[in-house]
């Protein structure tokens, strides 16, 4: 019997999209929930991980750390893909690169310098100057929206809405959720109104 793949999982961190996204298609997998960060409070996590980040996927002798990714597979053959034929297909694939790589990368720096970092090296400077970095860009997402639009592509709820949206999730928790859009706000609570994103909190 082929054992089921492992996600570990911090609570909101960027694992989280793996989570809501497993949750949306039923994919089945086994969880396991370390503290964060877990290269501080989890070391054994490093045999695992040698990054010690999360997520953590393991399948089939397969280790996976990079969220979007991790995503990709499990919404593979589900509606959450948007495949190549499909118009919007080029269009996909660019928010799922600008989720991390555009929008949560700022947040992460904020994140870091707010509640990771011992108080004596916490800077304020980096916090704003990193919290206008993210407004910045995330107008993108506003514009995106600002048609009326409900979801982020494909006329649908995809793995778009999914890796964009806990980046504007993770705003909310940072202290960045000013740098919202209406549109964006309007469509985040469309986003964290969802059973599978409740259940996968819940989980996690």
């Amino acid at each position: 019997m082929t054992a089921k793949p492992m996600l570990y999982h911090c609570a909101d961190a960027r694992s989280l999209r793996c989570l809501w996204a497993a949750e949306e298609v039923g994919f089945d997998f086994d969880l396991t929930v370390l503290p964060f960060p877990p290269r501080a409070f989890a070391p054994e996590y490093k045999a695992v991980n040698p990054l010690a980040t999360v997520p953590g996927w393991v399948e089939n002798g397969r280790v996976m750390t990079e969220s979007i990714a991790i995503c990709e597979r499990i919404a593979t053959g589900t509606p959450l893909e948007v495949l190549g034929a499909e118009q919007d297909y080029w269009d996909y694939r660019n928010w799922l690169h600008r989720a991390d790589a555009t929008l949560t990368f700022p947040l992460a720096i904020m994140l870091r310098y707010t509640r990771v970092e011992r108080p004596e090296r916490r800077l304020v400077q980096a916090v704003d100057d990193y919290r206008a970095f993210f407004g910045g860009r995330a107008r993108s997402i506003e514009a995106a929206l600002d048609d009326g639009r409900e979801w982020l592509v494909a006329d649908r709820f995809t793995l778009a809405d999914i890796a964009v949206g806990y980046a504007a999730f993770l705003a909310t928790q940072v202290g960045a959720d000013g740098e919202l859009g209406e549109a964006t706000r309007a469509w985040l609570n469309r986003c964290t109104a969802r059973e599978a994103f409740a259940r996968a909190r819940q989980r996690g």
